[in-house]
């Protein structure tokens, strides 16, 4: 077996089923950048002297999965922050982006990336347009990203040619690539309410033919929901005679579903992005997490576009989502930190159809963070029960104390700056790329 580096931690959290908290513990990295052990130190298999060996003060954990972005919205931030959704879309959020120019948008993406890993995620599920310079500001960034370029049956659009362009793409570079498959290509089909049906039947198609991902708006609002039933049925009604429910799907945010659109999800394994913090400010609603889980469907926790949101911290949108389950349910134990820590991570991933990120076990990728206990949320150290630990964790510490971040082994934030890109120069090019759109 073959090492790049060892890490040792006094608590290291894998994000397996039982959330285990793992004392004195010890994570591996192969020089590919996939974690090869991750156990107790004193059951750790031997390694050469000359491996480096790095002494971590605090927690180590799996990087946090964003199941739902459009990052490059960093340069809309407070656009028409007072609006309802539609409203919101249509005089503020739609204009201004058909005024942002594709080098704008690799500078809000970059901003976002930086923004992210700062706060310790590492990957994140992307739907936006001028996808080429998305890829290529999370690639210099060093994120993991999976981009949906999105298109919509509007004036000035073209569906089918883009549906297309994301086809030629998969077959061009492959489903996924860049340095520790950085990149993972899915299709963005905006909404039921701003695509015809032929337009899912065709992306049910192609996504099946490649294998890729569809990630699609599904039930966000009120009106949108009454309208698509009095049509269909309902949007998950839709997207199984469309075909979607057939192969990969993740609908981000499945505010307004009935008991039978729930057990469609269940039945088909599709995934859903849980957006609490954006629900709330557009007051689109509250998503029925607790029945969606009850149903074993795969929920991950998203963030949303930094213009509805307005930020793309995970940490804070997994407090929202245990609050307000407990609030809809009247339970305290609802949604415990236990489950909305596994939601940020490895219940993110599997949101997301994947395998290889969101744990530390052997096989994935070695995306983790670094948490620094030196602070008063963790006042009372980590000699503590396993459960206060996680409590201390999601409820007090969060993105603040994160310090440290790696993707695939390799280090993209040290002592809470990232390396790969001076953040002081993104903020500027993305306030250049703000006044030219604004």
């Amino acid at each position: 077996m073959s090492f790049s580096r060892r890490f040792f931690a006094p608590v290291v959290l894998p994000a397996d089923p039982d959330c285990s908290v793992l004392r004195d513990a010890v994570v591996d990295v192969g020089p590919e950048g996939r974690i090869t052990y991750c156990g107790e130190a004193a059951a750790a298999p031997p390694i050469p002297d000359d491996v480096p060996r790095s002494h971590m003060s605090g927690i180590l954990a799996p990087g946090l999965v964003n199941t739902h972005a459009h990052s490059p919205m960093t340069l809309l931030r407070g656009l028409g922050g007072d609006l309802p959704l539609m409203t919101w879309l249509q005089e503020a959020i739609w204009p201004a982006e058909a005024r942002m120019r594709p080098q704008d948008a690799h500078a809000g993406m970059l901003l976002g990336c930086v923004e992210m890993l700062r706060y310790g995620v590492t990957t994140s599920a992307e739907m936006y347009a001028h996808a080429e310079e998305v890829a290529d500001a999370a690639l210099r960034a060093g994120s993991r990203v999976l981009i949906a370029p999105a298109y919509f049956d509007r004036p000035g659009g073209d569906w089918r040619g883009d549906l297309a362009a994301i086809g030629k793409w998969i077959d061009t570079d492959g489903l996924r690539f860049g340095p520790g498959e950085r990149i993972e290509l899915c299709y963005g089909p905006h909404s039921a309410y701003t695509l015809p049906p032929e337009a899912l039947h065709a992306t049910a198609e192609e996504s099946a033919r490649r294998g890729a991902l569809v990630h699609i708006h599904v039930a966000e609002s009120l009106a949108e929901d009454v309208a698509q039933r009095e049509r269909h049925g309902s949007v998950p009604q839709l997207l199984k005679t469309s075909g979607l429910l057939d192969g990969r799907l993740l609908a981000a945010h499945a505010v307004h579903l009935s008991d039978s659109d729930i057990q469609l999800f269940a039945e088909s394994g599709a995934g859903v992005a849980h957006c609490p913090g954006s629900n709330a400010k557009l007051a689109s609603g509250t998503a029925s997490l607790h029945e969606l889980r009850a149903a074993s469907v795969a929920v991950g926790i998203g963030t949303d576009g930094p213009a509805s949101n307005d930020d793309l911290d995970l940490w804070e949108e997994a407090r929202l989502a245990m609050m307000f389950c407990r609030l809809s349910t009247a339970d305290p134990l609802a949604l415990t930190a236990e489950d909305a820590f596994l939601m940020a991570t490895s219940g993110g991933a599997a949101a997301l159809g994947r395998t290889d990120i969101g744990e530390l076990r052997p096989g994935t990728w070695a995306d983790m963070i670094h948490v620094s206990v030196d602070g008063p949320h963790f006042a009372a150290g980590l000699d503590v029960a396993d459960g206060h630990l996680l409590a201390n964790l999601m409820w007090a510490a969060g993105s603040r104390a994160v310090t440290d971040v790696w993707v695939a082994g390799e280090a993209v934030v040290v002592n809470g700056e990232t390396v790969r890109v001076d953040r002081i120069a993104a903020q500027r090019a993305a306030a250049d790329a703000t006044a030219h759109i604004v």
